[in-house]
């Protein structure tokens, strides 16, 4: 197989929206859960506004957000040929318009250094340098360990944003102040919004939204409690109910703004 391209037999066909979209993954490399679909909840984009998703992997946070808002012109800029490529075949599968451009957020291409979007929408990777063990596969390696800071994902993001643009990010709870240091004195109308796996649980990812130029106070929203549960069960998948609705139904995450 070349390396710019997954083979069949290297892929799975997931459900995801309660099996609306049907998207193909591979096996071994870097699988996406429930966070892009979080992502694409939280961007409060409309109908014929622009969105630029950076690191979009096989498409997922975009396709979603797609699925829920018709009418939107989407890019995704990727770094690996062979998910860049997926990002394209999945779009076209299910019939949702993604303009995938392969290349490096910190050395952006000519073609989006060009261009400025309405949204900007990032799932940076979680893991530093030094943290954890390795994963055998290099795709998912590259897709969950950071190689390029988050300062400059942020810069590469506002850049791209028109005025008063708003950028869109989810990551680990432990990295919130990396994102807030950079988001200082570029945006404002900041929002954070910890998810808790279940009630009384800490946070273990933020949802970040911010307006670039803007100056309105930062706002530390209630938490979003995903299980009902007080504890996991193997025989019912638990969610509450607005859980439900955003992973399940592709409804909207009601951030105020």
């Amino acid at each position: 197989m070349p390396m710019d391209r997954f083979g069949p037999d290297e892929l799975t066909v997931d459900g995801f929206l309660g099996g609306r979209l049907r998207i193909a993954q591979p096996r071994a490399g870097y699988r996406a859960a429930m966070d892009p679909v979080l992502l694409a909840a939280a961007c409060p984009a409309q109908a014929g506004q622009s969105v630029l998703e950076l690191g979009c992997g096989a498409g997922v946070a975009s396709l979603c957000l797609g699925w829920r808002v018709s009418g939107l012109a989407q890019s995704g800029v990727e770094l690996q040929p062979a998910y860049a490529d997926l990002a394209r075949r999945n779009a076209a599968e299910n019939g949702i318009a993604l303009e995938v451009i392969e290349g490096d957020l910190a050395q952006m291409p000519a073609d989006l250094r060009a261009r400025s979007f309405d949204h900007v929408i990032a799932n940076p990777p979680y893991f530093g340098p030094e943290d954890g063990t390795p994963a055998a596969d290099p795709g998912r390696e590259r897709a969950q360990r950071e190689a390029t800071p988050i300062s400059a994902w942020l810069d590469a993001g506002l850049r791209r944003l028109k005025p008063e643009g708003r950028i869109t990010l989810i990551q680990q709870a432990d990295r919130l102040a990396d994102l807030l240091a950079g988001l200082h004195g570029r945006t404002g109308a900041i929002t954070v919004l910890p998810i808790a796996p279940r009630t009384g649980r800490a946070a273990r990812r933020v949802i970040v939204t911010a307006r670039k130029g803007a100056r309105t106070p930062l706002q530390l929203l209630a938490p979003l409690i995903l299980h009902s549960a007080p504890v996991h069960s193997r025989d019912a998948e638990d969610l509450t109910d607005i859980a439900r609705e955003i992973l399940r139904e592709g409804q909207k995450l009601p951030i105020p703004r």
